[in-house]
């Protein structure tokens, strides 16, 4: 499986740990950066490659990271098609890949340990899409509303 990793400083070092792990994990990994620290980078240039790099490459998986992880993740979803999900816990990672489908995890770099980041990152990984109907269909929604511009009916009867 690819993922496509990037960031920015203030999580450069928690993406080379995850690069690493990911890697001896058997995840082919495309780091799309930053290459080398620098106090004064900007999260949208690694970020948005990744994101691009998923939305181009049915069946791979992202993760992006950041201080907070909250502007990384606005980012990634700035791309066509891309579903990013900020986590702070194994549970919310869970979730992200279960309820929403989500193909890229969003991890704050200030927010969380190496071994926590490690852990919600396997998990997102390894989680799979529950299919259930009603998830199935608020995706669909989101889905038209980003494709067609489309709002969702108010009511269950206006569906």
């Amino acid at each position: 499986m690819r993922v496509h990793i990037g960031g920015d400083h203030a999580a450069y070092e928690l993406k080379c740990e995850l690069v690493t792990f990911l890697q001896s994990k058997g995840y082919d990994v495309v780091d799309h950066g930053p290459d080398y620290y620098d106090a004064d980078d900007d999260y949208p240039v690694a970020v948005l490659r990744a994101a691009e790099g998923v939305a181009g490459e049915h069946g791979s998986f992202g993760v992006v990271l950041g201080g907070s992880g909250n502007g990384e993740q606005m980012a990634a979803n700035k791309v066509r098609d891309i579903r990013a999900a900020l986590a702070h816990s194994v549970e919310t990672a869970r979730l992200a890949r279960e309820h929403n489908n989500a193909q890229v995890i969003s991890i704050g770099a200030r927010m969380n340990t190496v071994e926590e980041a490690k852990e919600m990152v396997e998990v997102f990984l390894t989680t799979h899409f529950s299919g259930d109907e009603r998830h199935k269909r608020r995706l669909a929604m989101i889905w038209r509303y980003e494709h067609k511009g489309e709002l969702p009916p108010t009511t269950a009867s206006e569906g």
